[in-house]
């Protein structure tokens, strides 16, 4: 059966919630709080630094602890604001994390107000458990299941290959800023009726090609809707379309949304209105009414029992202008916008629920989970996807639900099963050697490098573009951190190091190339950044380091590759993920260096044969020249 894909996604979305609804309970709601502080899911005490009101008039406060130790609270994630206050009548609100940094954390509450025990002490923060993405992602599902004698079926056919997908007559759009892979693109997709895709391989231009085709979308359908599975790639999407004069809304919890383009979402928009002032002075009108209502407590008469009543109605008719003074500004502002920019989930909101696109485009579509691309699909004629499926894949926390297929995106199923797939084939960013071994294991050889990048390198020293560092025989095991559950690797810290200083020395006079620095697990990671922040030579300099996931979409002159692994049984685990790998050595403009042990990976098919190819088109070199 065709569709049978969909209701066995349902089972497998509740499998991937009921895990994470488990680590949740296990690691937060169960366990006593000096083992939530001790394990990073609770800050506590805290003290309020400052409070207030942001765009939108929501809440706010900016939190600070007095200890610098590991935590697991990221920015975007939903958490508890509570005090431990004895007496307290409702002693917790929720809110998403805006900032976060060692000690300091800016909280975006979900209240109409500040919490009125704010000042009473004891307070902390803990980690909540977010279930509305996988509701919406049922519901998405159910939809599309549901779906008959409208344009949700007749996409859900082509999709599950029922009806062959439909290309109107061709265009012939010749951009001179785009190659003839590109041009191609943006003419398929203008062409399609049902769905279009572009396969953009590192460095080939897809988020340029993407926007050219958004911009000539509009010209003919005046407004679409662009989505991606995360809040930076929606961002990033945001300032490009901005940036060739398209009249951009950035829908979306402004607690999730980068600085830089507040004044593009709806909440600034709303702020910088004429008519936000009028509005704000409603809702202040109404908080007051709000408080004097609460000041009746128990055993008053019955003219206080009138006050109140009076006073709780006055608060509601006020919310209740202010709201819809608001919901026509919102209708305006949405109404006039070229393209709607915002999550998968986002899309979802109850302010799109009137609106209806032609198209929608879908970025990084090859790192969305299938149930969440239907939800933007929904709410489109046609859709778009862009994207690359040998970089980085979902994340999917259940083994159970991975392995009957929950990482397997809707882009990769199509780019599978048809075969007009829109394959961008010049890269613009990294030397032939280093985009030599991706682009046989992945791309059978099809990408060019462009001729100003094919054969650019650093202006001094004798560096090769690719150098494979080997660690065997040096003893450096790898260290696995019990309470984490992630890997470090010392002695690969100390190499990479030793090879930074070297390649300091030779730049002289020269000026500081980019450089970054990079790890498949965390624990390096942090391992990096603690030797880093206490090296006299190297503390100051401006070198990114971070995860593979923190760093696609990332690129810089020189990328270190700490691979970690280093053991007996030559287990590699989590570097078997050859997407995540191909992101790592595909960052590099001038000089990828990869630090690793021979002995533990050189068993694997992808590192045999990567180290085949350095061997051939790198050079290989021995931690031994680095520890004289």
């Amino acid at each position: 059966m065709p569709f049978s894909r969909l209701n066995h996604l349902k089972t497998l979305v509740e499998l991937e919630k009921q895990e994470e609804l488990k680590f949740f309970q296990d690691e937060v709601l169960n366990t006593p709080i000096k083992e939530r502080i001790a394990n990073g899911f609770t800050w506590y005490p805290l003290e309020v630094i400052k409070s207030g009101y942001t765009y939108g008039e929501r809440a706010f406060v900016i939190v600070q602890r007095n200890n610098e130790g590991p935590h697991r609270l990221r920015a975007g994630k939903i958490i508890g604001f509570s005090t431990l206050t004895a007496g307290v009548k409702t002693p917790s609100c929720s809110g998403t994390i805006h900032y976060i940094n060692s000690r300091k954390m800016k909280i975006i509450l979900h209240s109409k107000d500040l919490p009125d025990w704010l000042s009473f002490g004891q307070l902390a923060v803990d980690l909540l458990f977010d279930e509305r993405t996988y509701s919406e992602m049922q519901t998405a599902l159910n939809t599309v299941i549901k779906a008959s004698a409208n344009r949700i079926l007749e996409l859900k056919n082509v999709v599950f290959g029922k009806t062959a997908p439909y290309f109107q007559k061709s265009y012939d759009i010749k951009l001179p800023q785009l190659n003839s892979s590109q041009n191609l693109a943006v003419n398929n997709i203008l062409a399609a009726t049902d769905f279009a895709i572009i396969h953009g391989p590192p460095g080939t231009g897809k988020t340029t090609t993407l926007v050219q085709a958004i911009k000539f979308t509009i010209e003919k359908e005046r407004q679409s809707l662009v989505c991606a599975p995360s809040n930076t790639a929606v961002d990033l999407l945001t300032v490009k379309l901005s940036e060739i004069g398209l009249n951009v809304v950035r829908l979306g919890n402004i607690s999730r949304l980068d600085e830089s383009i507040i004044d593009k979402s709806l909440d600034g928009r709303l702020s910088n209105h004429p008519e936000s002032k009028n509005i704000k002075k409603i809702k202040i009108k109404a908080a007051q009414a709000r408080r004097k209502a609460q000041k009746y407590k128990r055993n008053f008469g019955k003219s206080e029992y009138n006050a109140r009543r009076e006073a709780y109605q006055e608060a509601k008719d006020l919310e209740a202008w202010a709201n819809d003074l608001e919901s026509k500004i919102i209708s305006q502002i949405l109404d006039s916008a070229d393209v709607i920019t915002c999550t998968l989930v986002g899309s979802s909101s109850k302010i799109l629920s009137k609106y209806h696109f032609k198209t929608v485009f879908i970025d990084e579509a090859a790192q969305a989970l299938e149930p969440a691309t239907w939800i933007p699909i929904l709410k489109a004629d046609k859709f778009v996807l862009a994207g690359d499926p040998y970089q980085l894949p979902p994340t999917v926390k259940s083994y159970e639900a991975n392995k009957k297929g929950f990482s397997v995106t809707l882009m990769e199923r199509l780019i599978n099963d048809f075969p007009q797939v829109n394959l961008l084939t010049t890269q613009y960013r990294m030397h032939n050697v280093i985009m030599g071994f991706s682009n046989q294991y992945f791309y059978n050889n099809e990408l060019k490098a462009d001729a100003s990048v094919e054969n650019h390198h650093l202006s001094y020293g004798e560096h090769h573009s690719l150098e494979f560092v080997d660690t065997a025989g040096c003893d450096f095991e790898e260290v696995f951190d019990e309470k984490y559950k992630s890997r470090s690797n010392p002695g690969e810290q100390m190499i990479l190091f030793e090879h930074l200083y070297q390649l300091l020395d030779e730049m002289k006079d020269t000026d500081l190339p980019s450089i970054g620095i990079i790890s498949p697990y965390q624990e390096q990671v942090i391992t990096l950044k603690k030797a880093f922040r206490s090296d006299e030579k190297l503390k100051d300099l401006p070198i990114s380091i971070a995860t593979i996931d923190s760093f696609q979409g990332q690129e810089k002159d020189v990328i270190y590759i700490s691979l970690v692994r280093s053991n007996p049984k030559r287990e590699i685990g989590f570097l078997k993920d050859y997407r995540r790998m191909n992101v790592a050595m595909t960052r590099a403009k001038k000089l990828l260096v990869v630090i690793g042990d021979s002995a533990t990976i050189g068993n694997d098919k992808f590192y045999t044969q990567f180290l085949d190819y350095v061997d051939k088109d790198g050079i290989y070199r021995t931690a031994w020249e680095f520890m004289a």
